[in-house]
């Protein structure tokens, strides 16, 4: 019960973080990419490879804080499902360059920041 508890409070604090990154971006960003997507998802990922990277020994082992920090913040504050929506709206408008460049940006950077930064548990 504890672990949902934790996942809850850290998927309730990652989607109010999410929305919040969401209306910055966009108040300051006018353009077709999506902007606000990728950088909710790179910031999700450069707090997930920190957490793994630095705090292996505790979040590895303490399941509160995993539930906490990688299940239910990280969950709550990357969106995949934004990503794929977005990406699909993009190719259906026709601007199929922008789609493809989200998708290679997307993954190269965030599958990238989490290597890196997790490394030493690695």
């Amino acid at each position: 019960m504890n672990n949902l508890l934790f996942v809850f409070l850290g998927g309730g604090l990652g989607s109010i973080a999410r929305y919040g990154i969401s209306e910055i971006v966009k108040s300051n960003f006018k353009t077709v990419f999506p902007t606000a997507t990728l950088c909710s998802n790179i910031i999700s990922c450069i707090i997930l490879g920190l957490a793994v990277g630095m705090f292996y020994d505790k979040v590895g082992t303490n399941s509160s804080l995993r539930m906490l920090v990688v299940v239910g913040f990280c969950g709550g504050f990357s969106t995949f499902s934004s990503f794929s929506f977005e990406t699909v709206e993009l190719m259906r408008t026709g601007n199929m360059a922008i789609a493809i460049a989200n998708i290679l940006i997307s993954v190269a950077v965030c599958i990238g920041l989490i290597y890196f930064l997790s490394k030493q548990s690695l």
